[in-house]
């Protein structure tokens, strides 16, 4: 049968390790001497063993009172770490964090709900929008932490991973084969830019099927075998597939990048971007991208 050791005796027995003796780690303690040295006495029974030894002028620990003092301070550290996080004030409030549409899966809802166990009392809102609107958002600071896919490998932001681009048309759909290729992108796409550039490079002439804001506009087109786009890999909408290598000219890689606030950090915002930082390093499919255009 499993037995629990008493959390307020072991604090008053590190007290006492701690002070060299019961009357000091009483007073630490604002507790009577008798009560601590109850505690103690009450501690030692509960385990059959003595834990300091009173033969001599002051308290000494015994070898087991050595051994328990190590596991005592790591049981209280935990204690006072889970009451300060539920309890304290300082962990609460409203985290903004900003996530492309296609970088949302698999990792973020894992990141989400592992904040939400350590830090109950935080809110995260999270929103979902183009990397141009993010990076305006995180300017103005209308968000705290962004992610953003970017084709440059400036200093800005913090790289976590290197994706392959590719192009994405309808599920056994043959709209990629049509001169003029129509393209179909929400207005602000950054990869709209890197997908035109490839097609004017390979000479294929091209069209806009869809002007829109919304990214559930260009997967209907897409859906509808009318156009293609250009995803991250792995990100491409479940109505549609990655068109076979050669379809159409290469894309290239995009980075994911980290931004983080630095105005008012706070233990609950570096918590997350932490989460984050684990969540995309064990994503193998884009780590060993990174890990390919690292080696270049």
């Amino acid at each position: 049968m499993p037995r629990n050791l008493d959390l307020t005796a072991l604090r008053s027995f590190a007290a006492v390790a701690d002070a060299g003796g019961v009357t000091r780690a009483a007073g630490f303690l604002n507790l009577t001497q008798s009560a601590v040295s109850m505690q103690i006495k009450r501690l030692e029974d509960s385990l059959g063993l003595d834990l300091l030894d009173r033969s001599g002028r002051g308290v000494a620990l015994t070898a087991a009172g050595e051994q328990l003092l190590s596991y005592a301070r790591r049981m209280l550290a935990l204690n006072d770490e889970a009451w300060t996080r539920l309890t304290c004030k300082s962990f609460e409030g409203e985290i903004v964090l900003g996530v492309p549409h296609d970088v949302i899966y698999p990792v973020i809802p894992r990141v989400l709900q592992g904040f939400g166990a350590a830090f109950p009392r935080m809110n995260v809102r999270l929103v979902s929008a183009n990397t141009i609107d993010l990076k305006a958002d995180f300017a103005r600071g209308a968000a705290d932490l962004i992610l953003t896919t970017e084709d440059d490998a400036d200093d800005s932001g913090e790289t976590l991973a290197v994706a392959p681009l590719v192009w994405v048309g309808a599920i056994g759909g043959s709209a990629w084969r049509q001169r003029p290729l129509r393209l179909a992108f929400s207005d602000s796409c950054i990869f709209r830019g890197i997908a035109i550039g490839a097609l004017e490079r390979a000479q294929i002439p091209w069209e806009r099927a869809v002007s829109a804001v919304q990214i559930h506009a260009v997967e209907a087109v897409i859906s509808a075998d009318l156009a293609v786009a250009a995803f991250l890999d792995g990100a491409a909408p479940a109505t549609g597939e990655a068109l076979p290598p050669g379809a159409l000219p290469p894309l290239g890689l995009s980075r994911i990048k980290l931004y983080v606030s630095s105005v008012a950090p706070s233990p609950p915002l570096q918590a997350l971007a932490d989460l984050i930082r684990q969540g995309f390093a064990a994503e193998r499919r884009w780590t060993r991208a990174a890990t390919a255009t690292a080696a270049e």
